[in-house]
C-alpha cells in the first residue's frame, strides 16, 4: 500500500464546477498538504485560528424517520463546542436547521474555567433552513451563497480546517470550496472502510479475522461462498451476510446453517439457497428485495458468526496524524441490541482490561496499515472477543469505521471535560490528578412517553434532580441529541463516574428519572369546574 501522491500548489481562479472528479481529487491532495502546518499551529493561541464543523450524516430513511432525527445526529457533535475553552479559537458550526439557543447554552455552561458569553462571541452557528433528511453536505453544495458566507467567517485559511462527521466526496468538495484542509480520510480511500476492504486489510497486516469471503455482488455469490465455507468447516452453524456500506449493524443478516454441513454436495447448494432467502435481516423495516438490490449495487461479504462461552463486541479508537503517526486513543465495550444483537446502542469505556490489550495491539497494526495507505484522522476498529471454557480470550477484527462514530462523542466529551488520557498499557483513563474515570453512553434512550417532554422540560428535570455534570467532582451526566426528544421520544446521554459501577449507577438513575418524569407529565390534569 502506498499513499496517494500529492504535489504542486493550488491553481487560482478555478471553480468547483470546472473540475472533473480526477481534477478535484488532485486539488484536494494538494490542499491536504496544508494540514500538517495547521495541526502544528493548533493550541498556540493564535488569534486567527478557527475550525469549521460540518456534521453531515447519511442515514437510511427508515432510521431517520424525518429531518428532525437528521438534525439530532448533526447536533451530536456539539461536544466540540468544548474546544472553545481555547480563549482565541473561533468555531463555525453548520446544521440543517437552527439549533435551539438553550442547547448551545447547555454545552457552553460545561466549559471549565471559561466565561460562556466569551465563548459564545467566538461561535458562529449557521443553518441551511432545509429540514429534509438528506445529508447536510449535499444541502450545502446546492447553496454556493451560504458556502461563501461560511468562507467569509474564516479569519485565516492557513490556520483553519474542516471537521466533518464522515468523509465522502461531498465533504471533500466543501473543503475545496472553502479552501481549507479536512481532518479526515480521503474519500478515495473509503474502500478500506468497506466490509470487503476491511477483510483484505486484515489479511495484509496479519491480524485474526473471521473465516469468510468478500466482494460478493449477488445472492448466487453468497450461496457459493457459504458452500465453500461449509466445505472448509462442516460444523458451521451460522454465518452473517454484511453489506459493504452497512452502518451500526443495519446492513447485516444472519443465515442459519444448522444441519447443512452433513448434506451431500448434490443437495447442499439448493438447501443453502433456501436458507439464504430466509435469512434474518437486522433491520426488519428493510424489505428483502431492497436488501438484495443493495448487495448487487455495493457488494458485501459473508463471514462465520463467532460463538463461544462468552461473546463481547469491543472497539478501539485511533487516529492518524498529519505527520503519519498513529495514536491509540481508547477502547470501548459496545452495547448492542436489535433483532440478532448486532445493532449499536451505546458503549462503556474503557473496555475490560481482561482483553483491552488483546484488541489494542492488532488495532495498532491495522492503524499502521491505514496510515501507510494515506488515511488521516479518527477511525475505529471493531472486534469480537470470545472466552473459551478455559477462561482464555480470543479476538477477531471485524470492521473498520473510517469516520467518527457512536463512541467518538462520549470519549471526547470526557476528555475535554477532564483533560484526561487513556493509558493503553493499563487499559485505564486517568485525569491529570491521577483519578480514574469511566463512562456509559447511549444514543438510544427512547420511549414513547419521552415525547411528552420539551427541551425546556428536559433541562428542568436536569436542574431539579441534579442530572448534570459536576466539574468539581468530574462526574455526572451530559446529554446529547436533545432536539429530537419531543418528536421521537429519544435522547442521548453520557454518564461519567470514578468506577464502572458508579458510571452505570448514574446512567440508570438518569434513565429512571427521565422515564418517571415523562410518565408524570403525561397524566391528564383534572378538568376545570
Amino acid at each position: 500500500m502506498t499513499p496517494l501522491a500529492s504535489t504542486g500548489s493550488l491553481d487560482p481562479d478555478i471553480r468547483l464546477a470546472d473540475l472533473d472528479e480526477e481534477g478535484r481529487a488532485r486539488r484536494f491532495h494538494r490542499l491536504q498538504d496544508r494540514m500538517e502546518s495547521v495541526w502544528q499551529s493548533m493550541k498556540l493561541d493564535f488569534d486567527d485560528e478557527s475550525v469549521v464543523v460540518v456534521p453531515s450524516v447519511a442515514l437510511n430513511s427508515s432510521v431517520t424517520g424525518s429531518g428532525s432525527m437528521t438534525q439530532a445526529f448533526e447536533e451530536r457533535l456539539l461536544f466540540l463546542l468544548l474546544l472553545l475553552r481555547q480563549p482565541r479559537l473561533r468555531m463555525i458550526y453548520v446544521t440543517s436547521m437552527p439549533i435551539d439557543p438553550r442547547i448551545v447554552e447547555y454545552y457552553l455552561a460545561l466549559l471549565p474555567g471559561v466565561i460562556p458569553s466569551h465563548a459564545l462571541a467566538r461561535l458562529s452557528t449557521l443553518s441551511v433552513g432545509d429540514s429534509s433528511p438528506r445529508p447536510l453536505s449535499e444541502k450545502l453544495l446546492e447553496r454556493p451563497r451560504l458556502l461563501a458566507k461560511i468562507a467569509a467567517l474564516i479569519p485565516n485559511r492557513a490556520r483553519s480546517h474542516l471537521i466533518p462527521y464522515s468523509t465522502t466526496e461531498r465533504e471533500r468538495d466543501i473543503a475545496l470550496t472553502l479552501g481549507i484542509p479536512m481532518y479526515g480520510a480521503d474519500p478515495r480511500l473509503a474502500v478500506l472502510g468497506s466490509k470487503s476492504g476491511c477483510r483484505r486489510l486484515f489479511g495484509e497486516v496479519g491480524v485474526r479475522y473471521p473465516l469468510g469471503a468478500e466482494d460478493l455482488y449477488s445472492l448466487e455469490d453468497v450461496v457459493d461462498a457459504i458452500g465453500t465455507l461449509l466445505t472448509m468447516r462442516p460444523a458451521l452453524s451460522q454465518v452473517i451476510v454484511k453489506l459493504n456500506e452497512g452502518v451500526s449493524g443495519a446492513g447485516n443478516a444472519v443465515v442459519d446453517l444448522d444441519g447443512l454441513g452433513g448434506l451431500p454436495e448434490s443437495d447442499r447448494r439448493s438447501a443453502i439457497g433456501q436458507r439464504v432467502r430466509k435469512m434474518t435481516l437486522e433491520s426488519p423495516d428493510v424489505p428483502f428485495e431492497v436488501y438484495v438490490a443493495r448487495l448487487e449495487s455495493a457488494g458485501g461479504i459473508v463471514e462465520e458468526r463467532i460463538i463461544g462461552e462468552e461473546l463481547l463486541s469491543p472497539s478501539v479508537q485511533l487516529r492518524t496524524l498529519p505527520d503519519g503517526r498513529v495514536e491509540l486513543l481508547s477502547t470501548h465495550d459496545q452495547l448492542l441490541g436489535g433483532v440478532s444483537g448486532q445493532s449499536y446502542l451505546g458503549c462503556a469505556f474503557p473496555a475490560d482490561p481482561a482483553y483491552s490489550r488483546l484488541i489494542s495491539e492488532p488495532a495498532m497494526a491495522i492503524g499502521e496499515g491505514l496510515a501507510a495507505a494515506g488515511v488521516l484522522g479518527r477511525f475505529a476498529v471493531d472486534f469480537v472477543v470470545v472466552r473459551d471454557t478455559e477462561g482464555d480470550w480470543s479476538a477477531y477484527a471485524i470492521e473498520i469505521n473510517l469516520r467518527k462514530g457512536g463512541t467518538t462523542h462520549p470519549f471526547l466529551t470526557l476528555q475535554f471535560l477532564t483533560d484526561g488520557r487513556y493509558d493503553g498499557r493499563s487499559g485505564r483513563f486517568l485525569t491529570p490528578e491521577g483519578t480514574e474515570k469511566h463512562l456509559v453512553a447511549t444514543d438510544h434512550l427512547e420511549a414513547a412517553e419521552l415525547r411528552g417532554l420539551s427541551i425546556g422540560d428536559l433541562f428542568d428535570v436536569v436542574a431539579r434532580h441534579g442530572l448534570h455534570f459536576d466539574p468539581s467532582r468530574q462526574a455526572g451526566i451530559v446529554f446529547h441529541m436533545i432536539s429530537c426528544i419531543t418528536e421521537h421520544g429519544r435522547v442521548g446521554m453520557t454518564a461519567v463516574g470514578d468506577t464502572p459501577e458508579q458510571a452505570m449507577e448514574l446512567y440508570e438513575r438518569a434513565r429512571r428519572v427521565l422515564f418517571d418524569e415523562a410518565r408524570l407529565g403525561g397524566r391528564e390534569s383534572t378538568l376545570p369546574e
